[in-house]
């Protein structure tokens, strides 16, 4: 397969054996490219895992009819997304000074950056990449935001303890690389800290939906 062989060929250029320690490859002779190299130092996951990118929209409005602002689709290695998502979030936060209620200005974000980065990277760390082509959602509405992921609950997280610091993954190498480039700190301390973060800045507590293919939270503004 012609496409295939150029898959190959990308990998050769690197250490074969660097390559299969990381879980870029499979082990030798065969050498061939993991989903997990394949999303991580890949040129163009998406011809592979069509569901590798963030649809991310700006509505003006409160309902999904409402007009767009911005649209676009993050795509790339698993780096250019993570960088490109940090940066999508970071310019769309308004922030409002409060001069009323302190005797020197305030200022205020809508939402915690810290608290949307580790939703986000969650969504894209334990999203399905297995018999769906859906992409990770960023739905930016005007009192919300919406993050989706497919895939439901996976392995020993259950409804009742989601969230609360047990932890299992459905990608467990792709959360090691995640760990290794510095974008999680550590297994379990994601959605703790957004709820800390969002709590410190007045938001109401996220909300969770969690379906058997698919899960989303959602983040509101203060009230």
């Amino acid at each position: 397969m012609r496409v295939f062989e150029v898959w190959a060929q990308s990998f050769v250029s690197q250490p074969a054996q660097q390559l299969i320690s990381v879980r870029f490859t499979t082990p030798e002779p065969e050498c061939h490219p993991t989903v997990l190299g394949i999303l991580v130092i890949g040129n163009d996951a998406r011809q592979f895992i069509p569901g590798n990118y963030i649809q991310f929209l700006r509505i003006d409005g409160t309902e999904l009819g409402d007009p767009i602002r911005d649209q676009k689709e993050i795509t790339g290695s698993l780096l250019d997304i993570l960088r490109v998502l940090d940066e999508t979030i970071k310019i769309n936060i308004s922030i409002a000074s409060d001069i009323t209620s302190y005797a020197r200005e305030i200022q205020k974000p809508d939402y915690p950056i810290e608290a949307l980065w580790q939703l986000t990277r969650n969504a894209i760390m334990h999203r399905s990449y297995d018999q769906t082509n859906a992409p990770v959602r960023v739905y930016w509405f005007s009192d919300r935001i919406e993050i989706s992921n497919p895939g439901g609950l996976f392995g020993q997280v259950t409804p009742e303890n989601f969230g609360q610091g047990v932890t299992d993954y459905r990608n467990p190498h792709l959360a090691g690389v995640m760990k290794d480039l510095g974008y999680v700190q550590r297994f379990g301390y994601g959605i703790p800290s957004a709820k800390r973060a969002l709590t410190k800045n007045g938001n109401p507590a996220p909300e969770f939906v969690l379906e058997t293919s698919y899960t989303s939270v959602i983040v509101r503004k203060p009230v």
